[in-house]
C-alpha cells in the first residue's frame, strides 16, 4: 500500500509514464513485497534546464535524473530488501531514461503503522483486525 512519487527529467510524456509506473510497481512488489493492487504512483516531470546536479543543469550535462520517494510502514522491510530495491530502481530508470546522472535519488520513508494508511484506516487497524479475524 505504498504511495510512490516519481520525479523525472523531461517534458510530460504519457507513454513514458505508462512504462515507468508498472515497472516501479513490479520492483516494489518483488523487492519490498508490497501489493500492487493497493500501490499508488504519481509521476511528475521537470525540464532538464530546471534540474541541477553538481551546480550545472542537466541540459548542459546532457543527462537525465530521477527522484523516487516511497512511503512504507516502519519495520516491514529488511536492509537487504531495501538495498535490492535501490539497485533495481536505479537499473530500471537507467534503462528507461538513458544516461542517468549519478546524483539520482531514492528515499524510503518508514512511517509508524498507527500513522499511515489508506481508505480511512491505518495499517495498525488493519493488522489488529487481521489478527482478531485469525482467531
Amino acid at each position: 500500500m505504498p504511495y510512490i512519487g516519481v520525479k523525472i527529467t523531461g517534458k510530460a510524456d504519457a507513454a513514458l509514464s505508462d512504462r515507468i509506473a508498472p515497472s516501479v510497481a513490479e520492483l516494489t512488489r518483488t523487492h519490498l513485497r508490497k501489493d500492487p493492487t493497493v500501490t499508488a504512483i504519481a509521476i511528475d516531470y521537470v525540464d532538464q534546464q530546471h534540474w541541477f546536479a553538481g551546480g550545472r543543469s542537466l541540459t548542459e550535462q546532457r543527462q537525465n535524473s530521477y527522484w523516487l520517494d516511497i512511503n512504507v510502514v516502519d519495520g516491514t522491510n529488511t536492509k537487504s530488501e531495501l538495498s535490492n530495491y535501490f539497485e533495481g530502481v536505479h537499473a530500471c530508470m537507467s534503462d528507461t531514461l538513458g544516461d542517468v546522472h549519478g546524483e539520482s535519488y531514492i528515499l524510503v520513508h518508514e512511517a509508524p503503522a498507527a500513522a499511515y494508511g489508506f481508505g480511512g484506516k491505518t495499517q495498525e487497524f488493519r493488522f489488529i483486525g487481521g489478527q482478531m479475524g485469525a482467531r
